[in-house]
């Protein structure tokens, strides 16, 4: 037995409220990480891809697993470094204040990985000043630098598996 095709109208519906539970995480992690213009640009851009691929994304093991790998992929094209995933739940929960439940929600992440991975961050953060609970993000090269010096052409398949993405 086949399944019918959704309607329009119920993708149009699905989409506009998948952009709304997740837009704003979206623009606030490219807001830390970018300049303001760069940031909006890095989500229309996710958006535009997420719609055109609408219906296989939700047919898709985990939505937001597949948008959130986009999302950090452009903006560490953009600003020339990548998180790990560490890095990326803590910038959610210790400075744009996200819960381990949002984060989990906003990334595809199971709320016991998120848990984990902010565990992990605290045992290895690099204090700023003494007492301080601000921390610097180590910069990573980008999977395109990472492919390149590894000799793949860049081009080539980049994906990588991300701790705070189920697939």
């Amino acid at each position: 037995m086949t399944m019918k095709p959704a309607r329009p109208a119920v993708l149009t519906n699905s989409f506009y409220a998948f952009y709304d539970l997740h837009r704003p995480a979206y623009h606030s992690y490219a807001l830390a990480l970018l300049a303001p213009e760069e940031a909006r640009i890095a989500v229309s851009h996710l958006f535009d891809l997420v719609a055109g691929n609408w219906t296989t994304v939700v047919s898709g093991r985990c939505p937001s697993a597949w948008a959130w790998r986009q999302h950090t992929r452009v903006v560490a094209r953009r600003s020339g470094r990548t998180l790990t995933a560490a890095e990326d739940a803590t910038l959610f929960h210790d400075k744009l204040r996200l819960s381990v439940d949002q984060i989990a929600t906003v990334t595809g992440a199971e709320p016991a990985t998120v848990t984990t991975l902010l565990a992990a961050a605290r045992r290895t953060r690099t204090p700023t000043k003494a007492g301080s609970r601000s921390w610097a993000f180590v910069a990573r090269p980008t999977a395109v630098a990472e492919s390149a010096a590894a000799g793949q052409p860049e081009g080539g398949d980049t994906r990588q598996t991300h701790p705070l993405t189920r697939a």
